[in-house]
């Protein structure tokens, strides 16, 4: 994994309207960045390009990251506005609540069209462009729970164990070729992601020390610098994934509580 400079860095993030996508396209644009900023409100967008004083360096790629047409728009304005692609940001996700038995298959298969085969088919198709690219790297923003998974959240965790156990072969497979792989895996984070995420539940949802976005911006962007392969933020959930890999046992009596 390579140290890079984030200033003059084309990258390319997903869901950059709101949560830790709109933070870590502001922390890039100020660390000297060239962005495309892809999602589907351009309404947000806009308002994000204004606060940030709509520098040269920040293009807006309005679209719908599960649709290839829209994946192939995002990238050709890297190519087209910054001559090419260092860094790919799968940040974009969907989530879902409520107990998997009282659930659609619609929502399953959307759940994982937004947060699996979603950033799979834009890694595929960025490849070429990222091999031309100045010490690449993808960035794909998982999950804690894509470490350990725990009830009512049985979609989004598949998701997020596919995008983990996809990142670390990628990570093997493209490294000979020069492209490193860094997995982003957070814990509670302070967003929209109760508010928008399909379904109900009754268990309680605990936001209690929640990460602000913008400090998982930031923390993302550190590790994009130095060549982690992959953050487990924070403390908390790091602490999880280490008693799941220990005592199994401990870690399904904790989430069951």
């Amino acid at each position: 994994m390579a140290r890079r400079s984030l200033s003059g860095l084309r990258v390319i993030v997903t869901g950059a309207s709101s949560g830790i996508g709109r933070a870590l396209v502001a922390e890039l644009i100020r660390r000297g960045g060239q962005v495309v900023a892809m999602a589907r409100r351009q309404v947000r967008l806009e308002a994000l390009a204004a606060e940030l004083g709509s520098p040269p360096a920040l293009k807006l790629a309005v679209g719908d990251v599960t649709r290839e047409e829209d994946r192939a728009a995002a990238l050709q304005i890297a190519v087209d506005r910054f001559g090419g692609l260092d860094a790919l940001v799968n940040n974009a996700g969907c989530g879902g609540l409520g107990p998997f038995a009282e659930a659609s298959s619609q929502r399953l298969r959307q759940i994982m069209e937004v947060n699996f085969f979603a950033p799979a088919e834009f890694i595929r198709l960025a490849l070429p462009v990222l091999r031309r690219g100045n010490r690449p790297i993808i960035v794909n923003v998982g999950s804690v729970l894509g470490h350990r998974a725990v009830p009512d959240k049985s979609e989004y965790c598949a998701s997020k164990f596919a995008l983990h156990g996809l990142s670390d072969a990628l990570r093997c497979e493209l490294a000979p070729q020069g492209i490193d792989l860094l997995l982003v895996s957070p814990s509670t984070t302070d967003t929209e992601f109760f508010d928008v995420a399909m379904g109900q539940t009754t268990r309680p949802q605990r936001r209690l020390g929640a990460m602000p976005a913008a400090t998982v911006a930031r923390r993302i962007a550190s590790a994009m610098a130095v060549g982690r392969r992959e953050i487990i933020l924070p403390w908390p959930g790091k602490a999880l994934v280490w008693i799941d890999r220990l005592c199994p046992p401990l870690a399904d009596w904790i989430v069951m509580r």
